[in-house]
């Protein structure tokens, strides 16, 4: 499922994914702690969330995620990888990769990733 998940929106998918269902009042409490977010702000988000499918409302005021964070990454990478590297993936990991000092077992992880690819 591809959908563009903005920054205000992100806050409550990633407490979903944390917590697992919640009701539209515990994402308030958690993040109006987390942010200062006051409800409305909470309640207008996850209204948005909705109507994009990306989580859904059940027993009135329970909410679940409907899309996981695997599938928010790979669409965010996609649509990097698009807009600015020409959709080469190469061209992306070369400029990712010679800006980060690697470990040997992100390495290691790296190449095993590649190897699964073939």
């Amino acid at each position: 499922m591809k959908i563009k998940v903005f920054d205000s929106e992100l806050k409550v998918m990633e407490t979903l994914w944390k917590e697992g269902d919640l009701t539209a009042g515990e994402i308030c409490k958690i993040l109006k702690r987390k942010t200062g977010w006051n409800p409305n702000t909470t309640y207008t988000v996850i209204g948005k969330l909705i109507d994009k499918g990306a989580i859904e409302r059940y027993d009135k005021f329970s909410c679940r995620a409907l899309i996981t964070k695997e599938q928010v990454q790979q669409y965010e990478a996609t649509e990097i990888v698009g807009k600015l590297f020409d959709g080469s993936a190469e061209v992306f990991l070369s400029a990712f990769l010679s800006g980060n000092n690697l470990g040997d077992d992100e390495i290691a992880k790296l190449k095993q990733l590649v190897e699964k690819l073939k």
